[in-house]
């Protein structure tokens, strides 16, 4: 494997200016570059390093592997309304049969069909499987004695972050476990 291969697998976490990841999925990492740049540009605080150095002709530059920005940025009040998040604000599991799966294998399902004056809202739309989507089809939920387990609602951005926590990406650094699990239960 090159140095540069190796390097790309060590991204940064980026904490905004209260010390909490900008959003837990997908997890707020920037790529080495992006990292060592923004610490020039002294926009940064290095939290943590890596043991990786890189080098240039004056200089040796350990590799940040948790920076915070020294600006809080605001974070939108309103979650975006996208697929993804339907499925986040229901931990990937379909409402009708309490499976769980990948996004790839979920679809979304009108609670009330469009064809029956549905719309494609928050309140509307629930995560379904493949397999309860197509039994349930274009009918009424009381006509197919399918109802959602929870109610279908416009969730807040703080829901969706909660939510998140709960699917940790596939690389998780030593360094950042104290600051995405700062307020989990501590062991006696």
């Amino acid at each position: 494997m090159s140095m540069v291969a190796h390097l790309d697998r060590l991204p940064a976490l980026v904490l905004n200016a209260d010390f909490r990841p900008l959003s837990y999925f997908p997890l707020s990492v920037w790529t080495w570059q992006d990292a060592v740049k923004a610490v020039f540009m002294e926009r940064v605080n290095v939290l943590s390093e890596y043991d990786a150095v890189v080098h240039s002709p004056s200089t040796e530059f350990r590799l940040p592997s948790v920076i915070s920005l020294k600006e809080y940025v605001q974070t939108s009040r309103r979650a975006a309304f996208t697929r993804f998040n339907v499925f986040l604000r229901d931990k990937f599991t379909c409402q009708y049969c309490n499976y769980r799966g990948p996004a790839e294998r979920l679809t979304f399902d009108h609670v009330i069909p469009r064809s029956k004056g549905g719309h494609t809202t928050w309140q509307n739309v629930v995560t379904a499987c493949s397999p309860c989507n197509l039994r349930k089809g274009n009918r009424l939920p009381r006509q197919c004695s399918m109802v959602p387990r929870r109610e279908a609602r416009e969730p807040s951005n703080f829901l969706l972050q909660e939510n998140g926590r709960r699917f940790p990406p596939n690389y998780l650094h030593e360094s950042w476990n104290d600051f995405l699990y700062w307020d989990s239960e501590l062991e006696d």
